[in-house]
């Protein structure tokens, strides 16, 4: 059976090339980056050339990258390292759980935390960020672009609103880095999470950009690695792999990767909905990433076809990785406004650079007979089509 990944927005598969970068790190050059002999010189050039590579990704200084472990603990960095007790935070209610359990745990703490709605198709509007504003906010924290239906935030227009409050603007990439182009400069945020393992890079490897002059409160205590903002031993095969990874982003914009993964996902969508009746697209009027099709299927239960699909060779998901399993309807499609069935029917399909036109092809295939399949054994759908 030939396998088909269409879980991108779950992990990406780590590219040969970024697995060669990575290769030696691991044996040859093993040394710690904070030793001033040859061994930790070596691998320290390694980690500056990775953060190079990373800050011309994002468009900011070296200096304003600080490696981490992944994109939650960017997020956590972030979301508590720039606040303290007493202060207001504004965050909306589709962030990943990296960024709301973080606010949640703020919230219980020592913090007032606001929530902002999304409209139906999954957008912040910016005048409810403006309207939450109070004297004591100190910090916003939106996603760039939402994981489960992959919907891209108007993060410029709220950025605007951050500096004219001269509050912190923080900004969830994990999803967004490496899919779309990204300048901090232009957006005028204070701070931004990337993830290695969503850019094809391994997995346990991220970094959080801090614009200068930022007051971050580290989360770890110890050496003074990242400049004192981030303690402990450099993971170089990792931060070796997620430069590379950014170079390699960086040329597939130059190369129009994007564009051409975007058409993929159009073809993948328009073929589904042209053969599935009662199917949509969650969040289809909204501007997107260019690899991600949230898609409902009335009268199925999403879990189910997940695990159809798996059994012939077809990976896909019904929403965040995290959260696999959940009893509850996902929050970002509840949040959108869905009923809870038809949330629990919606299934993301994620691209990423590996992915070949047969893949959709095969996909498009097996789809719609899934959905055959499995609305056969609905009652619910059974008694529609007698009343019908």
């Amino acid at each position: 059976m030939r396998r088909i990944y269409l879980d991108n927005n779950a992990t990406t598969p780590v590219l040969p090339e970024v697995f060669e970068a990575m290769r030696p790190y691991f044996g040859e050059h093993f040394g710690n980056a904070s030793s001033i002999h040859h061994h930790g010189q070596e691998t320290r050039a390694a980690v500056e050339r990775a953060r190079d590579s990373v800050a011309s990704l994002l468009n900011s200084r070296a200096a304003e990258v600080v490696f981490t472990s992944g994109g939650t603990e960017a997020d956590n960095l972030a979301v508590a390292g720039l606040t303290s007790a007493g202060d207001h935070i504004i965050t909306s209610n589709i962030e990943h759980h990296a960024v709301l359990h973080a606010c949640k745990h703020l919230e219980e703490a020592c913090c007032e935390v606001t929530y902002v709605p999304v409209d139906g198709h999954g957008l912040v509007d910016p005048d409810d960020v403006r309207r939450a504003l109070r004297p004591n906010t100190k910090l916003i924290s939106i996603m760039m672009a939402n994981n489960e239906t992959g919907v891209l935030q108007p993060v410029e227009e709220i950025g605007k609103i951050a500096t004219e409050a001269d509050v912190y603007f923080h900004i969830d990439a994990v999803q967004a880095a490496g899919k779309v182009p990204i300048d901090v400069k232009r957006i005028g945020c204070d701070a931004l999470s990337i993830s290695g393992h969503k850019m094809h890079a391994p997995q346990g490897v991220g970094a959080l950009y801090v614009r200068r002059g930022s007051r971050l409160q580290p989360l770890f205590y110890g050496g003074r690695h990242e400049r004192s903002r981030r303690a402990g031993t450099e993971n170089v095969p990792g931060i070796v792999a997620l430069g590379k990874a950014a170079e390699l982003a960086m040329q597939g914009f130059e190369r129009g990767e994007d564009k051409k993964i975007a058409a993929g996902r159009d073809r993948l969508q328009q073929g589904i909905l042209a053969q599935v009746e009662e199917a949509g697209v969650n969040g289809d009027c909204a501007p997107r990433m260019p690899n991600t099709s949230n898609i409902y299927f009335d009268h199925i239960d999403g879990e189910a076809m997940v695990i159809s699909l798996d059994l012939n060779g077809l990976a896909v998901s019904t929403g965040a990785a995290c959260s696999s399993g959940a009893i509850e309807p996902s929050h970002v499609l509840v949040a959108m406004g869905l009923r809870a069935d038809r949330a629990r029917a919606s299934i993301r399909f994620s691209l990423g650079k590996q992915n070949k036109a047969e893949d959709i092809d095969i996909a498009l295939a097996l789809v719609p007979e899934t959905v055959a399949r499995l609305r056969e054994l609905s009652p619910a759908y059974k008694k529609q089509v007698i009343n019908s």
